[in-house]
């Protein structure tokens, strides 16, 4: 199923780009996009783990570095039968966690300063079971280029914007004659976004519930999974992580958003209190998410 999200999203990209390309430049700029959509999907596959890794300023870590880290991972990686996955530290004080990569063989799991710190032995083994799910059900690829392609999406609606006001690629004036240039590169200028974000709601929310469901059942405490949610849910309104709308999915907890979209106004996580009911049978551990 998920390889089958992966091609559907390549797929979208592909026809995407051509339209743009066609809606701009004609047949020229329709090779022209194609030509660039092959390059995109080309990177999307093997380069949209190192993408997000980089913008959070990942660093690499040893499990003489990260010990505590690693220790649980490699006993979780064992139960799960997936190899060992490359270990990341992210420099901030906010705390939550991401996998990536494209198949459990090419995977990575990052973690913030901030949920080191901030929770228990138990706790962490919880989030680190639940992104090793993501690894294990093989949906780290999808989110992974949903966060490449949600970003292209964004980035390529507002240079056709651009373009529409300086002349276009090549059919600016033409489209101004039919009088739609304009109007059409502002409704992608809107309306990306919003895609871009619907792309990711397609491949988070349920995907959470399923890793959170993976998460208990490997480390056999639903408890610990529940409690780290809160804390983290809790911690990180009062420390937020701002973070771009193309890659908020890919966390345990939904970060700040760092720009102004429409992609704001989605979430692309469900409810904390809803996951915590699915694994503990109450939507909260301590009574109140602010502990």
């Amino acid at each position: 199923m998920n390889t089958l999200k992966t091609a559907f999203l390549l797929t979208a990209l592909t026809l995407l780009l051509i339209f743009i390309g066609g809606h701009f430049g004609g047949e020229n700029g329709m090779i022209l996009a194609f030509i660039f959509a092959a390059g995109m999907n080309f990177f999307s596959y093997f380069y949209s783990d190192k993408l997000a890794l980089s913008m959070y300023r990942a660093q690499p870590v040893t499990r003489e570095q990260l010990p505590r880290a690693y220790q649980v991972v490699e006993r979780m990686t064992q139960r799960m039968g997936i190899p060992m996955p490359k270990m990341y530290v992210i420099p901030t004080d906010s705390p939550n966690a991401f996998a990536t990569g494209r198949n459990p063989q090419h995977a990575s799991v990052a973690v913030t300063h901030g949920i080191l710190n901030l929770l228990t032995d138990e706790e962490l083994e919880g989030v680190l079971a639940h992104e090793l799910g993501h690894v294990r059900n093989r949906d780290i690829l999808t989110s992974s280029i949903a966060a490449t392609l949600a970003g292209a999406i964004t980035l390529l609606a507002r240079m056709g914007y651009w373009a529409s006001l300086f002349g276009g690629f090549g059919g600016g004036g033409r489209d101004r004659e039919r009088g739609g240039g304009g109007i059409g590169a502002l409704l992608m200028l809107f309306l990306a976004p919003v895609a871009a974000m619907l792309i990711q709601l397609a491949v988070s929310r349920s995907r959470e519930y399923e890793a959170d469901a993976t998460g208990a059942h490997i480390t056999g405490n639903p408890y610990a999974l529940a409690s780290a949610l809160e804390k983290i849910d809790a911690y990180s309104k009062r420390l937020p992580m701002a973070a771009s709308p193309s890659t908020a999915h890919l966390f345990i907890v939904q970060p700040l958003l760092s720009r102004g979209d429409f992609a704001s106004l989605f979430s692309t996580h469900p409810p904390i209190a809803k996951r915590i009911e699915r694994l503990i049978g109450r939507p909260s551990l301590y009574g109140s998410v602010n502990r």
